[in-house]
């Protein structure tokens, strides 16, 4: 019988097809050995792993938002979440390399505050002076040259009241006074830190006349030059206060000038030993007036003392002055007395007087202690002495009391500080 070797399909045998197999695997080894390389090599020598594409798209990305950018710089004073902001100088908006178009400011409880754009369009600030203790929101818009918006938004809160201080002062701006006004200064409270302070206050005069402040207490502060001041100049009181801290957390908001002119010089001098006043004006007599000033047991202080304050009418009474009766009543209440000009804080008045005897003018000191002129009831008759010289006084003007007996006026009693000398005055400047 024949022997025959069995082949597959092909007519390969077994043997054969399996070292076929063999090869061909051999082969595709290789071949995808070198492929490999190939894709190895291509990997290696490119240095691309897939993300160049990605980091330039992120370039071109990069580049054209930053040609879309404005290059408009803004600025808002003060920076965002400030508390104790300025009343003055908050809220105030610049831009560099570019131009507002928008500012909008407003309140915590969205009220509208005004402000105005500078005519370049590179500043704004609010119209009034802010409010203390209050939340501001600011919102700006700002354009370049290319047209490119900018925008930048800021919230501040202003000073409290019980974080500042203010000072109420006298005489008022624009007036006209006497020769005799110091420029007082009252502040709500108590000043620390008086030399800072001071150093905030300045006080000049067109003459030219050295002008120094005396501290009386914590809380006022007085101006004056050694002489008089020169009639016809003007003074000038400026107050930069913003920010300077007056005591421990406490800070000024005040920022402001004023000025006023000073008349005529008119001096009087009320002498309780003759009864009689002069009145001197621009170093000329123009009037002698009788006179009744206080008497034996109420005597009126002496001393140089300033008209602080006139009332065509007011009412006086005792009580408020310390005179009483056995009843706790006032010795006298008057409510009319006619042409009233105040002399100190604690009731010295050189006022008209219709209740007493026309012969006690003159001849007799019958008050409790102000300086009487003959008047008549309504203060209509422009004929008496007290009306007179209530028309021919202003405020500042200075009343010069002497022979009285009684001891000098205290210089913080009033508007009365000339009754220290220089150097007395001087040596209080720094409190």
């Amino acid at each position: 019988m024949e022997k025959r070797v069995m082949t597959d399909s092909d007519g390969v045998s077994p043997a054969r097809a399996k070292s076929r197999a063999w090869g061909r695997q051999r082969g595709l080894v290789a071949v995808s050995a070198l492929l490999g390389g190939v894709l190895v090599l291509s990997a290696c020598s490119s240095g691309d792993d897939g993300t160049k594409g990605k980091d330039s798209q992120q370039e071109k990305t990069d580049e054209a938002a930053a040609k879309d950018t404005s290059v408009a710089r803004i600025s808002v004073t003060p920076k965002n979440g400030t508390k104790n902001a300025s009343i003055n100088n908050a809220g105030q908006v610049t831009v560099k390399d570019g131009t507002l178009t928008s500012v909008t400011m407003t309140t915590g409880e969205g009220d509208a505050v005004k402000g105005s754009i500078s005519a370049d369009k590179k500043s704004w600030k609010p119209d009034a002076q802010l409010e203390r203790a209050t939340t501001y929101k600011v919102a700006v818009v700002a354009k370049d040259s290319e047209g490119r918006d900018a925008h930048e938004n800021t919230t501040f809160t202003t000073v409290a009241p019980t974080n500042s201080f203010i000072g109420n002062f006298t005489p008022e701006d624009g007036s006209t006074v006497g020769v005799g006004m110091p420029v007082s200064i009252n502040f709500d409270k108590a000043i620390e830190n008086k030399a800072d302070v001071g150093k905030g206050i300045t006080v000049t005069s067109s003459s030219g006349q050295e002008v120094v402040g005396h501290w009386f207490n914590s809380q006022r502060i007085d101006f004056r030059p050694e002489d008089y001041w020169q009639a016809g100049s003007t003074v000038t009181l400026k107050l930069n206060l913003d920010g300077v801290e007056g005591a421990s957390g406490v800070y000024g908001v005040q920022q402001k000038s004023i000025s006023f002119k000073i008349g005529r010089s008119q001096v009087t001098t009320v002498d309780a030993k003759t009864k009689q006043m002069t009145v001197m004006r621009d170093g000329k007599v123009v009037k002698t007036i009788p006179i009744s000033a206080g008497s034996p047991e109420n005597k009126t202080y002496q001393g140089q003392m300033v008209i602080s304050e006139k009332f065509k009418e007011t009412r006086m009474n005792g009580a408020s002055v310390g005179f009483t009766d056995d009843d706790g009543k006032g010795e006298y209440d008057i409510k009319d007395v006619p042409h009233a000009m105040r002399l100190s804080t604690s009731g010295t008045f050189i006022h008209g007087n219709y209740w007493g005897a026309k012969s006690i003018f003159g001849s007799a000191n019958t008050s409790h202690g102000c300086v009487g002129l003959s008047d008549t009831k309504g203060a209509n008759d422009s004929k008496t002495p007290a009306a007179w010289f209530y028309d021919n006084s202003m405020i500042g003007d200075v009343v010069v009391v002497k022979n009285t007996g009684d001891k000098t006026i205290a210089p913080d009693n009033g508007l009365n500080g000339w009754n220290m000398s220089w150097a007395e005055w001087t040596a209080g400047s720094q409190g």
